[in-house]
């Protein structure tokens, strides 16, 4: 039987492969679609882009450092170094908290009837809307987060009791200040704000899906009941992602917050948070690659070649 050390480190790499691998691999699927597949190309796909690479960094960041220290590796980060992987973990942290609001809104927008005057206003202007949305989202997480480069410091040996934050190679500079926490503050308000925005998005996806329904049903069609269009599948791909989003944000954030108030600190839990934190970025690709075109395509050409092989 593995020691729990051992089992720890080889999940933490299985995720970091796993995570990786499906990203990476979902990038080069929507690159070689806006490259060779034109006619499968959509406007919501650019979101989903972004998305991907955004998790690529979150897992990167989040997860090297904590390999590292489960092998024991000692000082692996300096002050930069704590400075330099905090930043970029949490900027694309949070640009993954935007993006999924901006991906599950505009699905909002995408599905919404043309007779209302907004949607009607809105469905035109998208492109640039989204375009907007996704700069306004790094210029947002880049100034907040940066106001954290002057608050991180390289942990040092002594045993660390007191509010604030710390991990095993990290601390917040001003350990034990309860003033440290308005910081937190406002990275808790910025984050709420995006999963408010999901969680009204969600349920307006929702209420359209049953009120099509319905209609179906009142229409006494089977066929159009049972018919599932792209709009229909992407909607019902962002709706598993936001529940899965939200699911695993409330976890993460009430570790998060165990963590920066309690006096005591327990080194395991931060490494637990942060395979919560990579855990949506690690399935997120997955969802997003079960009704991809490409593959549905691909996947149709190996069965009829099969059936071929099996026949002949």
């Amino acid at each position: 039987m593995l020691p729990s050390d051992t089992f720890f480190q080889i999940f933490l790499i299985f995720q970091f492969c796993l995570g990786v691998i499906g990203n990476s691999s979902l990038l080069m699927l929507y690159v070689y679609t806006f490259l060779f597949k034109p006619n499968f190309k959509k406007l919501i796909d650019s979101v989903f882009m972004h998305l991907t690479i955004v998790n690529m960094l979150t897992i990167t960041f989040t997860l090297i450092k904590d390999i590292m220290l489960s092998f024991g590796v000692p000082h692996f980060l300096d002050d930069i170094g704590c400075k330099a992987v905090l930043f970029s973990c949490r900027v694309s942290r949070g640009l993954s908290i935007c993006t999924t609001s901006v991906l599950s809104t505009s699905q909002v927008i995408t599905i919404s009837p043309s007779n209302s005057k907004l949607a009607s206003w809105l469905k035109p202007r998208l492109s640039t809307w989204i375009f907007s949305s996704l700069l306004c989202s790094w210029f947002i997480n880049v100034v907040i987060y940066g106001y954290m480069l002057d608050m991180v410091i390289a942990k040092n040996n002594k045993t660390q009791v007191g509010n604030g934050y710390s991990d095993g190679y990290c601390q917040n500079k001003y350990f034990g200040n309860h003033n440290s926490g308005s910081f937190f503050s406002l990275i808790l308000t910025h984050d709420l704000f995006y999963v408010a925005v999901m969680v009204w998005a969600s349920f307006y996806m929702v209420i359209f899906l049953y009120r099509h329904y319905k209609r179906a049903q009142h229409l006494h069609s089977p066929s159009l009941s049972s018919q599932s269009s792209p709009e229909r599948k992407a909607t019902h791909s962002i709706l598993s992602l936001v529940s899965c989003f939200v699911l695993i944000y409330c976890l993460n954030n009430s570790i998060t917050l165990y963590g920066f108030y309690t006096k005591e600190k327990i080194p395991r839990l931060e490494s637990i948070n942060s395979i919560l934190t990579t855990c949506y970025p690690t399935i997120c690709p997955f969802f997003l690659m079960k009704n991809n075109k490409v593959i549905l395509q691909f996947a149709s050409s190996f069965s009829v070649l099969r059936m071929t092989c099996l026949q002949s």
